[in-house]
């Protein structure tokens, strides 16, 4: 399986980590990365394949790999992408919810090209779902997208495969581990000035945490869920959306009193989605996820709630994702 990489921040870089260390529980897919594609450090090409270690040293500056007969380097993202003799494109640069762009084009041109494409890159699912799917479908190539929700805590494949039979009513979860993270030290008494500058310190947090603390994260993995449980075509501007900001010490101490705990709750159903703080009692599934764990439950027909908790983010947890999506897709090239 030829591999094409777009990104090397730590989702990435977590990626390379897992095929040097584990190769030999890889061998079925026998995976070679032959193309790297970054937005500043260059691009690297080598159709019989790159060193995984040289590409890890010089991932600060690709323009330092050794050069090889058949190395080329620093072609355009796009002739790189349809003209490299890849398997399969992985799409891990930063997601962009505005526009989706540079990733959605390159996606497209992989699907065109004939690549199978596996995204933890959130914009273009969350924004274009149904015209990739369609794409996909027409060139008979699969879109995979598992790390763009709970890292590679299987909550998509859990809906769309596990649960194949049921009809899933709603889901409710904590999809945003800074957040959850925030209220948990609130929880032990911290104002939420300080948790979220612990957060930050610790590197839940980014610099600048409006997406996360206003609940803008969560909304894009509601949308990417309800297109792809529900076929529904929902937008950020058509979903409540309500972050944790405004709590207070004194919201967290009511809700003590009453038995219950803040949690940031992303919903979905057929109809649409919202995201908010919510009080939920104590015996509830989701109120005991502690710290930076995410969670979500699923209301079937069938089978009632089934809930799944387990990492939501994290270099080797995302790394995993990928690794989920290229198993299923030798899983499906082993049938045809």
């Amino acid at each position: 399986m030829k591999l094409a990489l777009i990104g090397l921040g730590n989702v990435g870089q977590g990626f390379l980590q897992i095929l040097r260390d584990k190769s030999s529980e890889l061998a079925v897919l026998q995976p070679q990365l032959v193309a790297v594609i970054t937005r500043s450090r260059g691009t690297l090409w080598d159709p019989n394949g790159l060193d995984l270690e040289l590409v890890y040293q010089f991932r600060q500056n690709l323009r330092l790999y050794p050069t090889t007969p058949t190395l080329q380097r620093d072609l355009d993202p796009l002739t790189l992408i349809t003209t490299c003799n890849a398997d399969v494109l992985i799409e891990a640069s930063p997601s962009d919810f505005m526009t989706a762009q540079p990733a959605l084009d390159y996606v497209y041109a992989a699907l065109n090209s004939g690549l199978h494409a596996v995204l933890v890159n959130k914009g273009p699912i969350a924004l274009d779902y149904h015209g990739l799917k369609h794409r996909a479908e027409e060139v008979g190539r699969k879109l995979y997208f598992e790390g763009t929700v709970m890292a590679g805590t299987p909550s998509i494949r859990l809906a769309q495969e596990a649960l194949q039979g049921c009809e899933i009513k709603r889901f409710r979860g904590i999809l945003n581990g800074t957040t959850n993270y925030i209220l948990t030290q609130m929880e032990n008494g911290m104002e939420y000035a300080d948790a979220l500058r612990r957060a930050q310190e610790l590197g839940y947090a980014e610099t600048d945490p409006t997406a996360d603390v206003e609940g803008w994260d969560a909304a894009g993995k509601v949308i990417i869920l309800t297109a792809a449980l529900f076929g529904h075509s929902l937008t950020f501007d058509q979903m409540h959306v309500q972050g944790i900001s405004q709590l207070t010490q004194a919201d967290i101490q009511a809700a003590r009193e009453a038995g219950e705990r803040w949690k940031l709750i992303a919903e979905g159903t057929p109809e649409g989605g919202s995201v908010q703080p919510m009080r939920l009692p104590l015996d509830h599934p989701l109120a005991n996820v502690p710290d930076a764990i995410n969670a979500i439950q699923y209301t079937t027909d069938l089978l009632g709630d089934v809930t799944l908790i387990g990492a939501g983010a994290g270099r080797s947890q995302t790394g995993f994702a990928i690794l989920s999506d290229l198993f299923a897709i030798h899983r499906h090239m082993s049938i045809l």
